[in-house]
């Protein structure tokens, strides 16, 4: 990661942004941007497995972040030995919003309320207020038989998306037309899910015992943003365009590119009309300050929202909006943490630039991966890898995760059908597996 920013020397701060539950590579990310900025509460697995450098001594705070009172005490310790102030709390993952709200509301710092994060998360309740607000959202409809997920698809026969009740991104999430697919989508939710009973990230909420999701399908090309929530308005930092493959997954994105401000406005609603919405969005779901990431789907060129959580795009965005950009969103985040203005601008130019992700093809153990045939191509702007050889790698729908080997940073040489010249340049780099 050090490639891709510039390191600051300064000496840490007495008062510092909690961040809770985050990985190691946004925690070098932090340490390197922000130096001294943040504090980590971080889980124990989560630094034996990295492979990153460890935070100096005073940086981190190793505890299982599911158990609060040991969390909370092993604060209380921390700021008396090193005289530390929280000014503010942040958490980039998932899976780690409720710990770090309760946490908030224990330790007196701003943070959406426990109701605020599970509007966010569950994407049944947070669809159920966007539609009695009138905020455009597709049909949902929660099912725990067969025999219910066909009877939705008969409501909207277009097609339905089976999905986990509670979870993220496209894990376990598939796309049924026919009853056939409703019954292969249902036997593959079932199983997924019974393989990851203790993954915090499906974790059931307080919303009832449905274990999935079905939701009407939308057509149109989807996009993803992040904005910073103010208490009368929503600032879009940056808007992209997903990047789907037919040939992987349903549901998987390959890829992010950016949106430039001068593109074709009837494609894309008025920066104005999105922010409008994003902010009455938010507000619906308890959202008042901060910055967020909301998904959403044109249709008929007007958004239709999917998913809205109070933290921003993770994955490979950093990544591209701090190539195409210079906008640093993680550190905007602990900005907004701890209530001061941001000390960059809040949006700028952007160059048109294009994150891919390097996925893996098959199963097995990863023995290296060459990119000599795209190093030297002048459309290649950063090349990022996050796993070693010896890597194990397991393919959806058994592991979504372990078959993203990193991305690359592309400035492809046409603005139209630029997700196959993507395509094409991932395909050259030779992933050599045992």
């Amino acid at each position: 990661m050090g490639a891709i920013m510039g390191e600051k020397q300064s000496e840490p701060d007495k008062n510092q942004v909690l961040v809770v539950g985050t990985t190691s590579d946004y925690i070098e990310w932090i340490r390197k941007i922000r130096p001294g900025q943040a504090l980590f509460l971080t889980e124990p697995k989560v630094r034996e497995k990295a492979t990153e450098p460890c935070p100096d001594n005073g940086e981190e705070i190793l505890c299982p972040i599911c158990d609060i009172d040991a969390a909370v005490q092993a604060l209380n310790h921390h700021k008396k030995i090193f005289g530390v102030t929280l000014s503010g709390i942040a958490c980039f993952d998932c899976e780690s919003m409720e710990t770090t709200s309760i946490l908030a509301e224990k330790m007196g710092l701003p943070y959406p309320d426990i109701e605020t994060i599970r509007n966010s998360r569950d994407k049944y309740i947070s669809k159920q207020l966007w539609r009695q607000c009138q905020i455009p959202c597709p049909q949902t409809c929660p099912v725990n038989t067969e025999i219910e997920v066909l009877n939705f698809l008969d409501q909207v026969p277009a097609g339905i998306v089976l999905k986990p009740f509670c979870g993220s991104g496209s894990e376990l999430v598939f796309k049924c037309v026919t009853r056939r697919q409703c019954d292969t989508a249902f036997n593959a939710v079932t199983d997924g899910l019974a393989a990851r009973t203790g993954n915090p990230l499906f974790k059931p909420t307080d919303a009832g015992s449905f274990q999935m999701l079905a939701e009407e399908w939308v057509a149109g090309p989807e996009f993803s943003c992040d904005f910073l929530m103010e208490k009368d308005r929503a600032v879009i930092l940056r808007k992209t365009q997903k990047i789907k493959v037919d040939s992987r997954p349903f549901g998987t994105i390959s890829g992010y590119a950016i949106c430039p401000e001068t593109d074709d406005d009837e494609k894309m609603p008025s920066n104005e009309k999105l922010s409008n919405l994003f902010h009455r969005a938010a507000r619906t779901l308890g959202i008042k300050t901060g910055v967020c990431m909301v998904d959403f789907i044109l249709r008929h060129k007007n958004p239709v929202l999917i998913e809205m959580t109070p933290r921003p795009g993770g994955d490979c965005l950093p990544f591209l909006l701090k190539e195409a950009g210079n906008i640093d969103i993680i550190g905007l985040t602990l900005d907004a943490a701890q209530g001061i203005a941001w000390k960059n601008e809040k949006t700028g130019h952007y160059s048109p630039l294009v994150a891919f992700r390097i996925h893996a093809r098959r199963n097995g153990v990863l023995k290296r991966i060459n990119t000599a045939a795209v190093e030297n191509d002048k459309r290649i702007k950063k090349i990022h890898l996050i796993h070693p050889p010896g890597h194990r790698v397991t393919m959806p729908p058994q592991d979504y995760d372990s078959w993203l080997l990193g991305h690359m940073i592309i400035e492809p040489h046409r603005h139209r059908f630029f997700e196959t010249e993507c395509l094409l340049l991932a395909k050259r780099i030779d992933i050599e597996m045992d």
